[in-house]
């Protein structure tokens, strides 16, 4: 699945043209290196975000084309 996609179906971010526009703009990584929106997640990723001086890290646990709003946390786990 795209990065960008995976981001917005995990609700990590809210629409899938913000979770682009973060990763044009370099904020987001995957496994150490600037990642594209069009980048394939695998389970076991690990993504790191930047939303200003806040840095999210997180691990792919689970890829779903859609999901319910309580399930979505259950697609990634939290990282220090």
């Amino acid at each position: 699945m795209r990065l960008d996609k995976y981001l917005k179906v995990s609700r990590i971010i809210k629409r899938r043209t913000v979770a682009n526009e973060a990763c044009d703009a370099g904020r987001v990584q995957i496994n150490g290196k600037l990642a594209k929106a069009s980048v394939e997640v695998k389970v076991g990723d690990k993504i790191e975000i930047r939303f200003g001086d806040k840095v999210t890290k997180l691990e792919v646990t689970a890829i779903k084309e859609t999901t319910k709003k309580d399930d979505a946390s259950l697609m990634y786990r939290l990282e220090g």
